[in-house]
């Protein structure tokens, strides 16, 4: 079997042609779809929500951070694909004993980009993820070539504490991206208080989608408690989906800056990254 190194810089033993692949990102499963590999996946995680059909088609094997191990052993396969931020390591660590698994770790487009082209080659698809790549870069360019002032803010995932997305993240990343400046400088992912979060005086807070599935409701508890800011709500998928779903940001970048205020009517997205 052929060695390649993954980005987490693992050394995986990957056949030639894998048949049999289980993803567990939600955003690496929508890529494998749109790189033609319908038949080669076999199983995916139940926060894989696209395509649609898949969640009917494939084989639920779990979650992102558990996975049942019986069920992934009667599908046998021969590459499980996973992501080192979204996956628990100690399952990751017991299903490399058994099975090739390769891993992602990205915190920027680039990595971003150079998965998308990593994954491509594991399946001789390297013409459909360049054509992905050149998709992205393209819709990337367009939003370097603005010249509109950064607007201060405040990205949470979580609530119950309120978390928010911090530096080090590819998250972070997509907000300068999009036209914001990341108000929290603190790395990864810490907890604020309502206090904290005005203390850190934005001039938007944006409550994703996802993993936390804020709501309507939840606007207006924060608006409550933060009359002075703007509170949005945005799609969690635009911001931290790092697979082929970032064709479409770039456009869902624009809106956002182009509107003055966001509606807050934001259903049908459940969440990828929940605690099982």
């Amino acid at each position: 079997m052929p060695t390649v190194k993954d980005q987490m810089g693992r050394k995986v033993n990957v056949p030639e042609a894998p048949l049999r692949i289980i993803s567990l990102v939600p955003s690496q499963t929508e890529l494998l779809y749109d790189l033609g590999l319908g038949s080669e996946v076999v199983g995916i995680t139940k926060f894989c929500i696209y395509p649609q059909e898949w969640r009917k088609e494939k084989t639920i094997v779990g979650g992102t951070k558990q996975v049942h191990f019986d069920i992934i052993d009667q599908l046998q396969p021969d590459l499980i694909i996973g992501n080192k931020e979204e996956n628990e390591e100690g399952f990751i660590t017991k299903l490399a004993k058994k099975y090739p698994v390769w891993m992602s770790d990205i915190s920027n487009l680039n990595e971003a980009l150079d998965m998308i082209e990593m994954i491509g080659d594991l399946k001789a698809k390297e013409k459909e993820a360049e054509a992905i790549v050149v998709d992205i870069l393209s819709g990337f360019a367009e939003l370097e070539e603005r010249d509109v002032p950064a607007k201060k803010a405040v990205y949470l995932i979580w609530k119950g504490p309120y978390m928010a997305a911090g530096q080090g993240t590819f998250i972070n990343e997509m907000l300068k991206v999009a036209g914001f400046e990341n108000q929290v400088k603190k790395d990864r992912y810490p907890e604020l208080t309502v206090q904290e979060i005005q203390d850190l005086a934005p001039e938007v807070v944006l409550s994703s989608s996802e993993p936390y599935p804020f709501k309507d409701k939840h606007i207006e508890e924060l608006k409550a408690e933060l009359p002075n800011i703007e509170v949005r709500l945005v799609d969690g998928e635009m911001f931290s989906w790092y697979g082929s779903r970032l064709v479409k940001a770039p456009a869902y970048f624009k809106s956002l800056k182009a509107s003055k205020h966001c509606c807050h009517r934001f259903g049908g997205h459940k969440t990828t990254k929940g605690g099982d």
